[in-house]
């Protein structure tokens, strides 16, 4: 059964992660088989959560595109070098393929070959010279083993085509032939005395015990073949390892790892029809057709917190979305076919999860009661933002009560927690929890912190201005925004790239703004930040 993967947004933030957690464990109740993942790197209120619970931090998923090890290509179409060449013919014609990747006994790619350089070694190759092993020859000949000395034969291959004498007194016998001879007994007991490396008997002759002793003596490997002695030479050279006709000792592969456009991408452009898959280590695992590219399996996902696809992991157009749990609204991510899709008016999407719950009937231990209960806070600002629902309220106190746990001794704990930007870099400031929106022709970023220390952020306001001009002019946005949130003031200072001024100060309606700028009670990017910005464009 395939891993489903269950995430948030690339900013992950305490709900993002919370939410992922909480129903990939409601998930795997219902019997599917989940992980939760994340997009980025854990603010500090997040960790503080995890820890707090005894929690593991989900692992990083870095994209949902289609990997070759989601293509079904052909995990055992590959030649082993030894194999003789007709084994390998054999093979491909099995296949339906006109090549193959050889590998050695550790199925390590040595290289690769192809019917082109069968037909061609047919045509043009030696039929004078034999490498290969005892087996190859005993089972393309169909052959019947008399003496075995030699699991290895290799040497020049000769048939017994003159009279005895003749043959005796012309053809010089040594250790590395291999003779091809019929029912002839002084040629097989000169071939023998000459301690030859194979003698191969045709036509199924039966050779005389005392020339089988004397082939033991001699340490003469003996065959017997069925075949005749012209279609026995013509086959002969089929014994060969394959391995002699490598064209192409180090073949252009592929990884399980690599990207299925990519492969689309190189194949297209080199123009072959087949490719070795090989692993990290070497080993080759299988063949590529160009035409398995048309045949794959997407990677299965739920979103949870977002539904749109600039926020969402990399690849997700070319992944299967079975469900989207999110409070936001309606963003640009599609799906082919219909799906379970949650979307409800409320501060924080743990509290949908919560209604899942029930509605599944199943139980929330303790600690995933915890997360649910801190995402849900996170969201709300301990249910002092205008996001906060009713609902939210509700399902907060009934998950407090499931974790033991007083909301606002435990909730100023984590925003304590959360709050100390001191090691955070400006960049970290701005960019841990930024959402990008469509503005116009362009975009606009907000960004928010949640710290009780301001003026440590407003100590390197200069920095955060510059990082924020930069963001406008380098990075392709309209308007760059940090919201620095005091939960305990229940406001935020705004900070904002220079050339947006005018702006928002028609959208936010604000006769002088300056950097820093305290805006009582506001407090929601979804709500109170937004919005204005939306409606300004929409005026103008």
């Amino acid at each position: 059964m395939q891993t489903i993967y269950i995430f948030g947004h690339k900013m992950p933030d305490t709900d993002t992660v919370c939410a992922s957690i909480s129903l990939s464990y409601l998930k795997n109740k219902q019997g599917l088989t989940t992980e939760p993942r994340v997009l980025g790197t854990l603010n500090k209120e997040t960790k503080f959560v995890l820890d707090y619970f005894h929690i593991p931090e989900p692992e990083f998923l870095n994209d949902v595109k289609v990997q070759v090890r989601n293509m079904h290509y052909n995990k055992e179409a590959m030649i082993e070098e030894h194999l003789s060449v007709y084994e390998a013919y054999k093979e491909m014609v099995e296949y339906e393929v006109t090549g193959f990747p050889l590998v050695n006994k550790h199925k390590k790619l040595t290289g690769y070959v192809n019917v082109k350089e069968i037909s061609k070694f047919l045509i043009d190759g030696d039929i004078t010279y034999l490498n290969t092993s005892y087996d190859n020859i005993l089972k393309t000949l169909n052959g019947t083993a008399i003496t075995r000395f030699d699991d290895e034969i290799e040497g020049h291959i000769l048939a017994a085509a003159y009279k005895s004498e003749t043959f005796i007194n012309r053809v010089q016998l040594n250790k590395d032939s291999i003779l091809i001879v019929g029912d002839r007994y002084k040629i097989l007991e000169y071939a023998i005395n000459s301690g030859i490396k194979l003698l191969i008997c045709v036509n199924g002759s039966n050779i005389p015990s005392d020339l089988v002793n004397l082939a033991n003596q001699n340490k003469v490997n003996v065959i017997s073949v069925p075949l005749g002695t012209y279609k026995c030479a013509n086959m002969l050279k089929l014994c060969n390892y394959v391995k002699l006709l490598n064209i192409n000792p180090h073949p252009i592969t592929f990884s399980p790892i690599d990207y299925r456009d990519d492969f689309i991408d190189i194949s297209s452009k080199l123009g072959h029809t087949n490719y070795p898959v090989v692993n990290k280590k070497g080993i080759c695992v299988g063949m590529m057709r160009l035409v398995d590219a048309n045949n794959f399996e997407r990677k299965q996902v739920i979103l949870v917190d977002h539904n749109q696809q600039s926020q969402s992991v990399d690849g997700i157009e070319e992944a299967s979305i079975l469900e989207v749990i999110d409070h936001h609204n309606l963003g640009t991510i599609g799906t082919s076919i219909p799906i379970n899709f949650r979307s409800m008016p409320v501060g924080c999407t743990c509290t949908i999860i919560y209604q899942l719950y029930k509605e599944a009937n199943i139980p929330i231990p303790p600690n995933i009661a915890g997360i649910m209960l801190s995402a849900i806070l996170s969201d709300t600002l301990l249910f002092k933002s205008p996001t906060t629902t009713d609902i939210d309220i509700e399902v907060g106190n009934k998950l407090a009560e499931i974790a033991h746990l007083d909301i606002n001794e435990y909730g100023m704990q984590m925003f304590k927690a959360a709050s100390t930007v001191s090691e955070l870099s400006v960049y970290d400031i701005i960019h841990t929890d930024m959402k990008t929106f469509k503005y116009d022709d362009s975009n606009i970023a907000i960004s928010q912190v949640m710290t009780l220390d301001f003026d440590d952020i407003h100590e390197r306001a200069e920095d955060v201005i510059t990082e924020l001009n930069n963001m406008c002019e380098y990075g392709g946005l309209k308007i760059a925004l940090l919201f620095v949130t005091d939960v305990i003031r229940n406001g935020s200072y705004l900070f904002y790239n220079e050339k947006s001024k005018d702006l928002l100060e028609d959208a936010y309606g604000i006769d002088e703004l300056y950097q820093g700028l305290y805006f009582d009670g506001v407090v929601s990017r979804k709500k109170q930040m937004l919005p204005p910005l939306l409606e300004s464009e929409d005026r103008r």
